[in-house]
């Protein structure tokens, strides 16, 4: 799963920290992504997550949009 294999890359995450990320991962992701797409939302996702967004929903919100926007 992308989410995790990028949760390990960023850096030491708890379990419940990484079930947070990957709750809001397979919120967003859908059928038909490619792998590029779901890496690139699970880095999104992690980004989102290092800046501070914690609550799930914002997160989620926040990862759907490109970073930087």
């Amino acid at each position: 799963m992308p989410i995790r294999r990028k949760a390990e890359e960023a850096g030491v995450f708890n379990p419940s920290e990484v079930a947070l990320l990957g709750r809001v991962f397979d919120r967003l992701k859908f059928e038909g992504q490619s792998e590029h797409q779901r890496e690139a939302l699970a880095s999104r996702i992690i980004a989102n997550f290092e800046a501070g967004i914690s609550d799930e929903d914002e997160l989620a919100s926040a990862s759907k949009l490109p970073l930087g926007r």
